[in-house]
């Protein structure tokens, strides 16, 4: 399987798509039954408010709606076509499109939780369109993203949605993901995953 979907950029999206979000929480202390999502008054702002971003996001990182972030790890797929996920709650993996890129998704993987303890990626289960998110490049500059598409995919249906969530193809958008729903163990970890697409309203130097 692996050498069938190396080569297009298309199917190597899909291919590290379903690689990287097989296990994206649990560790040694995960929790027995399932991973719930919390009501949304939990964030501290109304269902689908904007808001602003809090000063002084420090440089690349992701910056989620409740002010939580995480550190941008950027990674490759690896020889055998895995895409890597850092271990620590406060980092994402990043691959895919880069910022300022015309077309394409830029996918940010991260943990909603780890050996018992919550992550960044959590509050994707909370998020609602119309909510930004702010990604700080290495210098600084903000990037701000609007969501614009919330769902929730069970793993076995993963390969169904993946070409048109992870392309690199089509408009450029934001794609943050993580798991959630059951937890059934194995290498599979929680049954679902929670997929947040977000499109560019304002870039650094944008009036």
């Amino acid at each position: 399987m692996v050498e069938y979907f190396k080569g297009a950029r298309l199917l190597a999206a899909l291919f590290a798509a379903l690689a990287v979000l097989a296990g994206c929480g649990g560790g040694e202390s995960a929790p027995d039954g399932a991973q719930q999502p919390a009501p949304a008054a939990a964030t501290g702002q109304a269902a689908g408010s904007t808001g602003s971003q809090p000063a002084g996001q420090d440089p690349g990182t992701v910056r989620l709606p409740d002010g939580s972030t995480a550190k941008l790890v950027r990674q490759e797929l690896t020889a055998d076509g895995t895409l890597p996920i850092p271990e620590g709650l406060d980092e994402a993996t990043w691959w895919g499109a880069k910022l300022g890129d015309a077309n394409g998704a830029a996918l940010l993987s991260g943990h909603v939780n780890w050996k018992g303890q919550k992550g960044p990626f959590d509050q994707l289960w909370r998020m609602k369109d119309g909510q930004e998110i702010s990604v700080a490049d290495t210098a600084g500059g903000q990037w701000t993203y609007r969501v614009h598409d919330v769902v929730t995919v069970h793993k076995d249906k993963l390969g169904e949605v993946a070409p048109e969530l992870f392309s690199q193809e089509g408009a450029h958008r934001l794609v943050l993901v993580t798991c959630g729903g059951d937890y059934v163990g194995g290498t599979d970890g929680y049954r679902d995953n929670r997929i947040i697409s977000a499109e560019l309203v304002s870039r650094p130097g944008a009036a």
